[in-house]
């Protein structure tokens, strides 16, 4: 029904949709730009996609993840354009109860890690372990194959459990579960 309305260019279809989808695109495009309010504002260009090109959805199933197509390629678009300034280090709120890890101290590092990823790598772990996209899916948002997803998959899960190791008295790592 949502894509319908869309398609016939009703107001009330874009509320329909936020709600339905709003949640879940703030938090993809979150944490790859790691900015609220760029979050925001992409997550709103997204909106005003579906809006004039509701056309080319083929049917409502497939319109999360046109969704969140559309979203992940404003922001690595976005993160592309913008300027290197230095942030300062800001505790971030968690993205909702339980998605990254039960431990607040664990979910901070998860974060920081993630942050320190590059954008498509970054862009990578978010659709597969957030928006839980599978690999197929991933590397046709992406626009690279499905090894390489595979492959920057599992070269980010090894630094995010380097990054999550913590050095015991006698010098072993001992890795916290999130």
């Amino acid at each position: 029904m949502t894509v319908d309305a869309l398609r016939r260019r009703r107001p009330e279809a874009l509320e329909d949709v936020l709600v339905a989808y709003g949640r879940e695109l703030n938090a993809v495009a979150y944490l790859i730009l790691r900015d609220r309010a760029d979050a925001e504002d992409v997550v709103a260009e997204t909106l005003l996609t579906a809006f004039d090109k509701a056309s080319t959805i083929r049917d409502e199933g497939a319109l999360r993840a046109w969704l969140i197509r559309v979203c992940t390629n404003r922001a690595l678009s976005l993160r592309r354009s913008q300027v290197r300034v230095v942030h300062l280090e800001v505790v971030p709120e968690a993205v909702s109860a339980g998605d990254l890890g039960a431990d607040a101290g664990d979910r901070l590092v998860l974060l920081a890690g993630i942050a320190k990823l590059p954008p498509r790598t970054r862009a990578a772990i978010v659709l597969r372990y957030y928006a839980d996209l599978p690999v197929a899916d991933i590397a046709d948002v992406l626009g690279r194959s499905q090894n390489t997803i595979k492959t920057q998959l599992r070269e980010a899960l090894a630094m995010l459990r380097e990054g999550l190791a913590e050095p015991l008295a006698d010098g072993e790592p001992e890795v916290r579960r999130a």
